[in-house]
């Protein structure tokens, strides 16, 4: 038996926010990242609509690009404070990701963060508030429609990818509008982000009739926009918004694969800086696929795959073409040459037993179309490292 599950509400199009003024509640706790939704003056309109809605609010703001367990706890605490009926996250993939976590921790304030890591064990939610999800600059992560959220230990240097349905948002609010203030680097690395998801659900062990037309026609989206959505048109970046949400909602049924295992594994594991997630996956992607492509099946649906974007039927084609997106999105070929050479290559080195380590148990690994050991492991981070070809 398999379940898909998506918001029940998705609004969607110009002009989308307006239906805050339909929610029913009293107390709306807003959960924002930086200031560039104050900039833009998005909260100011979210803050007024809700308000128009009967609603008491309050702000949580400063949630940080990969935000942490300690702001994650902040949050609950406020909530637990204010007492919402109804959580409404604004923004990037970081902080919805968060309200999610902060969610859990307000209708449970026993429950413990190493509680939640465990792939769908999370308690059940909704005793006090329901969920709404408004992405603007993720045009990559969807969190807004899927059963994902990712917390970083950053004492531990780990990304915990947390997953269960009952944080799927009650309703997701997808206007282009907000799409349009992304700089060019992030919708490079969100547009790769969103391309990986739907790849990854394609071939997942767990796709299925559901999540495959979802997969397909996104990526058929992000190939015919992400570029020019990048050199910034503004109607390709709508289309990206829309496209993004198509991929979550693939993923968040069908999972994911070991291109997410590595990029949580290896995004806050170096001294040198951080590797932001979506170019982590674009980095990683092309290696993976060469790696899975091993597999009959896996070769056979990255086949497909390029077929339905116009390339020669094979994994190979595919490769190259998301080598050749990689260039003119500016995203460097390796982690050796990501910005600069932040990540030191001894480091790397010493860190790559424990990091392959945590990858393999990483949540993603198990539903990958071909299963990996620590030891490919190894060899497929040092490939993703000096970009070297994948040939085992």
């Amino acid at each position: 038996m398999y379940r898909f599950t998506l918001p029940r509400d998705l609004y969607h199009g110009e002009n989308a926010l307006e239906a805050l003024k339909t929610l029913e509640g009293t107390k709306a706790a807003i959960v924002v990242g930086g200031g560039s939704m104050k900039r833009f003056g998005f909260l100011d309109t979210i803050e007024s609509y809700l308000k128009e809605a009967g609603m008491e609010t309050i702000l949580i703001e400063g949630v940080e690009p990969d935000p942490s367990v300690e702001t994650v706890m902040r949050g609950a605490a406020v909530m637990q404070e204010f007492e919402p009926d109804v959580i409404v996250a604004v923004g990037g993939g970081s902080p919805i990701d968060a309200a999610k976590a902060m969610w859990a921790f307000y209708e449970y304030p026993e429950t413990k963060f190493e509680d939640l890591i465990t792939p769908f064990a999370f308690p059940t939610l909704r005793t006090k508030a329901k969920f709404v999800a408004i992405p603007s600059t993720s045009s990559g992560t969807a969190t807004e429609v899927t059963a994902f959220a990712v917390i970083t230990d950053y004492e531990k240097g780990i990304k915990y990818p947390l997953a269960d349905f009952n944080i799927t948002p009650d309703v997701a609010i997808v206007d282009p509008a907000l799409a349009q203030t992304m700089p060019p680097k992030l919708t490079a690395n969100t547009g790769m982000d969103a391309l990986t998801h739907a790849i990854e659900a394609y071939v997942s062990t767990l796709h299925c009739d559901y999540t495959d037309p979802l997969a397909l026609h996104a990526i058929k989206m992000i190939d015919e926009n992400l570029v020019d959505s990048y050199n910034g048109d503004k109607e390709a970046r709508n289309r990206m918004h829309n496209a993004q949400c198509l991929a979550g909602m693939a993923f968040s049924n069908a999972l994911l694969g070991i291109v997410h295992s590595m990029a949580h594994k290896t995004g806050a594991a170096y001294s040198g800086g951080h590797i932001v997630h979506g170019a982590a996956n674009a980095m990683y992607l092309p290696k993976v696929i060469a790696y899975n492509a091993k597999e009959p099946e896996a070769e056979k649906r990255y086949g497909e795959i390029a077929a339905f974007i116009g390339l020669e039927p094979t994994s190979k084609a595919l490769i190259e073409h998301i080598n050749e997106m990689n260039k003119q999105l500016n995203i460097a070929p390796s982690i050796k040459e990501y910005e600069g050479g932040i990540i030191d290559e001894a480091e790397f080195l010493e860190k790559l037993p424990t990091v392959a380590e945590l990858a393999v148990g990483d949540a993603c690994t198990g539903s990958n179309p071909r299963s990996i050991t620590p030891e490919q492991m190894e060899r497929l981070l040092k490939a993703c490292f000096y970009n070297e070809d994948v040939d085992f």
